[in-house]
């Protein structure tokens, strides 16, 4: 019987293939192609169920992906969890949303970091289309905690502005990842003799 060949090498064989820019277009038209079903997805879930239990599937739906996306971006770059703000900066840059949206790390220390959505895809093309914002918060809340925690356990996500919330002109959403200090190790004192 003659062996099956593995799908993943004769695709690896395909895009090998191909020179640079053309791997850039593919992965550009990749990641539309993953935020064009994600917006479909959930219009269509939106028509079947209402506006609220879209959003509650698309935050369930985030609590997961988001992980599985952290998890093999890091596996990609040879990263292991724990790695602090630089590793999770570092990981944001490799995510789907990265090709599409502009996006910026500010203040960033070795323990905290605001990063910054400046434009977003699915809030500007509502923009032009004079619909209100999106209220994507309770998704993000949930998106950009679960990364952080799969890339570094540590990390604290807080949420600084995002829809619903107002948000000034040059950008729609922020967040701030954080990395508590370390607590001190408890103070014994000697009391009397220690002979």
């Amino acid at each position: 019987m003659a062996e099956r060949p593995d799908p993943d090498e004769a695709a690896t064989a395909f895009l090998r293939s191909l020179d640079k820019e053309e791997l850039v277009r593919i992965a550009l038209d990749d990641a539309k192609n993953w935020l064009a079903h994600d917006g479909l997805w959930f219009q269509a879930v939106e028509r079947l169920r209402g506006i609220d239990e879209a959003i509650a599937a698309d935050r369930a739906a985030w609590e997961r992906f988001t992980v599985v996306e952290a998890k093999r971006i890091m596996e990609r770059l040879g990263m292991k969890p724990g790695g602090g703000i630089p590793a999770l900066l570092e990981c944001l840059q490799h995510r789907l949303y990265a090709r599409l949206n502009t996006q910026e790390a500010t203040e960033v220390t070795a323990a905290r970091a605001v990063f910054v959505m400046r434009d977003c895809r699915v809030q500007s093309a509502r923009k032009r289309k004079g619909l209100p914002d999106f209220p994507c918060k309770s998704v993000g809340v949930v998106e950009y905690g679960e990364f952080a925690k799969a890339v570094d356990p540590r990390i604290q996500t807080r949420c600084i502005a995002c829809p619903p919330d107002e948000h000034p002109d040059d950008l729609w959403c922020a967040w701030e990842f954080t990395i508590p200090a370390a607590p001190e190790a408890p103070f014994l004192e000697t009391r009397g003799d220690t002979k």
